[in-house]
């Protein structure tokens, strides 16, 4: 199924390091992970596919402070930034520029362990959606388009971002009080007869 591309974040816990070596300084870990499951609101979960990055990689991805678009940390066109797929997620590293002070603030509150969290920025291109009998819904998103990925204080959907999925759930419950109220009158037209 695809969707009408509409900018979305996902945020999670992430155990990033920071790692100096030949005189650079890094952060590094996973921006997205594979096998879970993120609840956006009661009834309604998402989970990412182990290959919904594998067209992404490809793209310009920028590393940025809690998608701050005047925070970039580094680029992977600039090769300042490197991202690759494995089994558990999307792993990234950036080189901290040692000349800018927002980078160098960061890199010290993530060795610190005051930032922590990770998430990332992109469109859906393809997903699937299941519709399950206690009436609850899972997407599992198969592919997107990167935008950035994110170092991020707080480890949490911003409501804004999930008003696409909010409208797509209002509108299978929609859907499934219809056929529930077809099903009654049918049921009661049968009775009739």
């Amino acid at each position: 199924m695809k969707r009408t591309m509409e900018r979305q974040t996902r945020t999670h816990e992430a155990a990033f390091q920071t790692r100096e070596e030949d005189g650079e300084r890094r952060i590094e870990g996973y921006f997205a992970v594979f096998g879970g499951t993120y609840e956006m609101w009661p009834g309604a979960t998402e989970s990412i596919d182990p290959h919904a990055f594998d067209e992404a990689l490809g793209d310009d991805v920028r590393v940025l402070v809690d998608h701050d678009t005047r925070l970039v940390l580094g680029r992977t066109a600039a090769r300042t930034a490197e991202l690759r797929v494995d089994d558990h997620g999307l792993w990234g590293s950036v080189i901290i520029n040692p000349e800018d002070t927002d980078a160098m603030n960061a890199y010290a509150r993530n060795k610190r362990g005051d930032v922590t969290q990770a998430s990332f920025g992109f469109d859906i291109l393809e997903e699937d959606t299941e519709y399950r009998e206690d009436g609850s819904v899972h997407w599992t998103v198969k592919k997107v388009k990167l935008y950035e990925v994110s170092l991020c204080t707080f480890p949490a959907y911003r409501d804004t971002e999930l008003q696409a999925r909010r409208r797509d759930y209002a509108e299978i419950r929609k859907r499934q009080t219809e056929a529930w109220k077809n099903k009654q009158l049918e049921r009661m037209r049968n009775a009739w007869h």
